[in-house]
């Protein structure tokens, strides 16, 4: 197999959702790498694998909602590591936890947690999953049957385990998230976290007192339903993935469910939720 790469270098706006569609996307071809960029991701495919046609059914491509430009290049011998050394700074939460890439230094974070950021999306570096790792690491969730859903790296599947949280459920629609939240899991040292490919069709028959759920707003107006008939009484549910505009939409859903408001942490112009199931 040729070690000669052809690089693909995105600039996406809106960022990140545009960036997590469009990695969901490459993932169905032949690109096996992907790193995140200050203004989109570059995505990485072996020159063997590729042909000029590889981006023609890439449905984002030509969605009207984002805007998406791109360059390519031809790069020999890619070092992964340097890849994503460059493009991967440790994130320090309130200085209780640390997610960090195993060539970073360990620090003294209470939850040190290490990661091997395959892709550009929940690895912390995104202000909703700082704003969850923020509402876990201010609750008790010792005993507690847990789900994380879209979990992307398994970060907050991992950081619940190490505050006590068991069984665990991670899932992810995406086979490149499941693969890499097994992985992570198991970097991790974690007994408790079971991880799935699939959607919220899974959770038929389910009960869980914790579900943290770091989607968009789409998928979570689409699956609160869901979420809330497998949420135990007295259950908390964690929500993030949407803008503080989506506010209204995302507290109708969980209030007409007979879900009760808590909490919200606010970065940027993102929010993330916190309800109760009364």
């Amino acid at each position: 197999m040729s070690n000669i790469y052809i690089g693909y270098h995105f600039t996406i706006e809106p960022k990140e959702l545009g960036s997590e569609i469009l990695i969901a996307e490459l993932g169905e071809k032949a690109f096996e790498s992907f790193t995140e960029t200050e203004t989109g991701i570059s995505a990485f495919v072996q020159k063997d694998l590729w042909d000029e046609t590889i981006l023609e059914d890439i449905h984002i491509l030509q969605s009207d909602e984002f805007k998406i430009e791109y360059t390519f290049e031809e790069i020999e011998q890619v070092n992964w590591n340097e890849e994503w050394e460059k493009n991967f700074e440790p994130i320090d939460v309130d200085g209780n936890c640390h997610v960090r890439a195993p060539f970073h230094p360990k620090t003294d974070a209470e939850f040190d947690i290490v990661i091997e950021p395959k892709m550009s999306f929940g690895t912390g570096h995104h202000e909703t999953t700082h704003m969850m790792i923020q509402h876990l690491l201010e609750m008790d969730v010792n005993g507690l049957k847990t789900l994380d859903m879209g979990c992307g790296t398994a970060i907050l599947a991992i950081l619940a385990e190490m505050k006590g949280a068991q069984p665990i459920d991670a899932i992810d629609i995406d086979n490149w998230c499941y693969l890499n939240s097994i992985e992570n899991a198991e970097r991790n040292n974690c007994k408790h976290i079971t991880v799935y490919e699939g959607d919220a069709a899974l959770l038929a028959g389910k009960k869980y007192d914790l579900i943290i759920a770091n989607i968009n707003r789409n998928i979570l107006l689409n699956d609160m339903q869901s979420y809330v008939d497998c949420l135990n009484s007295k259950g908390t549910l964690l929500l993030s993935g949407f803008y503080e505009e989506d506010i209204p939409y995302i507290d109708a859903s969980c209030t007409e469910k007979g879900l009760k408001y808590v909490k919200k942490f606010q970065r940027n112009n993102w929010v993330s939720l916190k309800y109760v199931n009364l």
